[in-house]
């Protein structure tokens, strides 16, 4: 679903490393839009002082010191829910019933928030359109 291209910036030849990388995935005869929406990362980060990209929409981190692994993380998760055509919903659900167990079983769930008070939870799930649309159907309360 999407391409992640981490680099050694501090390498002497990362731009020809680059073009290698980019001349390579052109010859698999890859789909345009697996290429157009690529995440282009540049490592090691904490080895230039003061480092800034000058690429378009490189995302500039230190692996080795966690700089910029959020954002990178964000922009992941982005890149993906894009391609994907899926979503990030919170739902409540009444645990008394089967929704959460058919949330476990259509979508992916990130996160139950139970609410003993009610009998509910909170349900943080990532899920396609056709996939929520039956989960609508299914349970319309």
């Amino acid at each position: 679903d999407l391409i992640v291209h981490v680099r050694d910036i501090t390498h002497p030849d990362t731009i020809l490393q680059k073009a290698t990388v980019l001349s390579v995935l052109k010859n698999l005869n890859l789909p345009n839009h697996l290429l157009d929406s690529m995440v282009e990362v540049h490592n090691k980060v904490d080895l230039i002082e003061r480092y800034k990209p000058t690429e378009e929409n490189a995302l500039a981190i230190s692996a080795l010191h966690g700089h910029g692994l959020e954002e990178l993380k964000e922009e992941i998760e982005k890149k993906i829910l894009t391609t994907t055509g899926k979503k990030i919903l919170t739902v409540n659900v009444n645990l008394e019933g089967p929704q959460l167990s058919w949330l476990y079983k259509e979508a992916t769930v990130q996160e139950v928030e139970v609410l003993p008070e009610d009998g509910t939870a909170r349900v943080k799930v990532i899920i396609g359109n056709s996939a929520f649309g039956k989960y609508k159907n299914l349970f319309p309360n």
